[in-house]
């Protein structure tokens, strides 16, 4: 039963646990990426112009037909 709760979720996109972790690793540090970019953008905005929006459109492409 406690295993499940580990692999049922990776196993609905077709991963494993460790794969799945793998990816939410990344996936999560093209957020923090994302997420500096905008704060940095926010007090200076000249840079950083279209990097957040960038990353965040391309990890939407990836994630969001996982599963089905």
């Amino acid at each position: 039963m406690i295993a499940r709760l580990f692999t049922d979720h990776p196993q609905s996109v077709d991963e494993t646990y460790v794969e799945h972790a793998a990816f939410a690793a990344r996936f999560s540090g093209w957020l923090f990426l994302a997420a500096f970019a905008a704060a940095v953008h926010a007090i200076l905005p000249f840079m950083f112009e279209k990097t957040a929006s960038r990353i965040i459109a391309r990890l939407y492409e990836r994630t969001h037909n996982r599963g089905s």
